[in-house]
């Protein structure tokens, strides 16, 4: 092989490939670094990204070494297949690359059956460009070198439990656990690849092209789907991108989101803060609501709800679970991959996430500010879910007062976070509201609901307050500043434009800000971008909107070139660091720009 030694590539290099069941990322210069074909959460058989030695598909020209080489790369409009257009000396080919959906698949019915097949299409546009393909796959997050063989015009890696099957119209030399082959590109040459993805004992795809998937009947999918949607507001084009990044990283069999596409890229690079986020958190419940409600989304906002309440189930004696994998599962025990270098050496590489036994008290209210958010789209309430909000109401009066361990999800000792007792008043103040449609079994306790909301709500606003710092704290009874108090005005808790709550604001911006980005708290690494997208919205509310205007454009320019965010961004340097691409952070972008939309628009779907 050719390919030089991996070295880690920005974070913010990689785009974002989707069949809304499982995610691909590839690099700028061409490399597939991670595909998990089965579901997001799945075992990669492409890992570069996490290791060097982890497997990787790369299709790129032979000369990109030389000075002459660049790229520009886009999505289609209103899709998330990616074109990248490779400038060499001797001419300028496109690379054109999707995962696919299912042939004839359009609106709402994209994901439910994706063939899982990586699709890669090489356009000749200029002079002739000598190429380069190598496919080398790892399955089992790279513990699996497979056996790599022609079987007649197919070149196909058995190994465990995967098979891949790819179709190279071009002569492709196997050896040794690994694929290559050398290729010219003259100006109108098309050349299609697609590697598709089978269980081990699964039949192998049928090989007539009339059957399978092509990038053409991708697009229209996309586009059949960011038809239905309509978003008349501000930064339009932000918006929609956001809402597809939203959709891609949606796994439709269930209905539910997860965090982000990738595990264990590292929010402080060679630390040991690297995490699984392939997962759903109900935590996010009620931004992402929101979000998909801005977005003009009702069908996944609808899909989302029932998947949160499915997952959920009965309310027992204990707390309800914060987070669960895309099918609902509950068992996320964490472990260590200890063959796996991580990404700029950051270990562990974990795969599965320990937060799902942590307490963390703010749940039952984003499920309550979700409930409210679709009142009328959910119409009558049926049995199951009065009985739902109902013991997740009585839940939140018998442990507020309890520690846990906060929406950022501290390993440590549990402590009283603020957020957190703002959030229990989210779920009274809601259940309240909510009681007339939850049956005569709430009307016999929303007097008790009402009391005990207004006794969080006397407690945070008197024990949260810090008079030394003028700003109410991340955790009652310290000096701990936490732009987690953000949630305030954003939750209706407490208006912009108090004066308590206006100093807290200020405090956070030139406190925990750096260049217009703004940390979690002082000992953070580096931004976090829906922290930021928060500060524009509370910035709207207290009436500074041209200020607010200025700080989410900033934000916008820090995304990568495709419009991408990652977690968190370091204010010096720009580099996108955690996992990526963030829902979260694309919440908070179609939120702000919401909060910025003068005379909110009416929206539809």
């Amino acid at each position: 092989m050719s390919e030089p030694p991996h070295t880690d590539a920005p974070i913010s290099d990689y785009g974002f490939l989707s069949d809304c069941r499982s995610a691909a990322l590839v690099g700028r210069g061409g490399s597939v670094d991670w595909w998990c074909p089965a579901r997001f959460d799945s075992p990669s058989v492409f890992g570069r990204l996490l290791d060097p030695d982890a497997g990787y598909w790369l299709l790129t020209p032979v000369d990109r070494n030389r000075s002459g080489y660049r790229t520009e790369r886009e999505y289609l409009a209103g899709t998330l297949v990616l074109r990248t257009v490779h400038h060499t000396d001797s001419g300028s080919v496109a690379v054109t690359d999707a995962l696919a959906l299912e042939p004839g698949a359009r609106g709402h019915d994209l994901g439910h059956r994706s063939p899982a097949v990586l699709l890669r299409v090489v356009e000749g546009l200029t002079g002739s460009v000598r190429m380069r393909t190598e496919f080398v796959p790892r399955p089992e997050y790279g513990l699996l070198a497979p056996y790599v063989h022609h079987q007649g015009d197919r070149v196909v890696a058995a190994a465990g439990p995967a098979t891949l099957t790819m179709s190279a119209p071009v002569p492709v030399h196997c050896e040794r656990g690994h694929a290559t082959a050398e290729f010219d590109v003259d100006a109108g040459r098309v050349i299609s690849f697609d590697l598709a993805y089978t269980q081990a004992y699964a039949p192998v795809p049928p090989g007539d092209p009339a059957r399978r998937a092509t990038v053409a009947d991708t697009v229209r999918s996309w586009r059949s789907l960011d038809a239905v949607h309509s978003y008349d507001g501000r930064y339009a084009d932000q918006v929609r991108r956001s809402a597809l990044v939203l959709q891609g990283l949606t796994y439709v069999p269930s209905g539910t989101l997860v965090a982000a596409a990738t595990t264990s890229l590292p929010e402080d690079p060679g630390g040991s803060r690297n995490y699984d986020y392939r997962y759903a958190w109900l935590r996010d419940f009620a931004f992402t609501m929101h979000a998909l409600w801005v977005a003009a989304c009702p069908d996944e906002t609808s899909r989302l709800f029932a998947w949160a309440a499915r997952s959920a189930g009965r309310i027992g004696p204990g707390p309800v679970q914060i987070m669960y994998g895309v099918e609902g599962e509950r068992d996320l025990t964490e472990h260590s991959l200890a063959h796996l270098r991580g990404y700029a050496s950051s270990r562990p590489v974990r795969v599965g996430n320990d937060a799902w036994g942590q307490r963390q008290l703010d749940v039952p209210g984003e499920i309550f500010a979700a409930t409210k958010r679709l009142d009328d789209q959910l119409g009558d309430f049926d049995d199951e879910l009065r009985a739902m909000l109902i013991g997740l109401a009585e839940e939140v009066v018998g442990t507020w007062r309890a520690p846990d361990c906060g929406m950022w999800e501290e390993r440590g000792a549990e402590r009283q976070y603020l957020s957190s007792k703002v959030m229990a008043w989210v779920a009274l103040d809601r259940a309240v509201q909510l009681a007339p449609k939850l049956g005569a079994d709430a009307r016999s306790r929303v007097d008790g609901w009402a009391r005990v909301r207004d006794e969080i709500r006397d407690m945070v606003l008197v024990d949260g307050w810090n008079e030394r710092l003028g700003a109410y704290v991340g955790v009652i009874g310290t000096d701990e500043l936490d732009a987690s108090a953000l949630i305030m005005p954003l939750a209706n808790f407490l208006p912009a434009t108090d004066p308590r709550m206006r100093s807290t604001i200020e405090a956070i911006e030139s406190r925990l800000g750096s260049d217009g980005l703004i940390r979690r708290w002082s000992g953070d690494p580096a931004a976090f971008v829906l922290c930021t997208f928060w500060l524009v919205e509370c910035l709207v509310l207290a009436g500074e909107r041209e200020r607010a205007e200025a700080l989410f454009e900033r934000t916008l320019a820090r995304s990568n070139d495709l419009g991408l965010f990652a977690e968190q961004i370091d204010p010096a340097s720009g580099q996108h660091l955690g996992n990526t691409p963030q829902a979260l952070s694309h919440v908070g972008l179609i939120n702000a720009a919401w909060q910025l939309t003068e005379d909110h628009p009416v929206l539809r779907g």
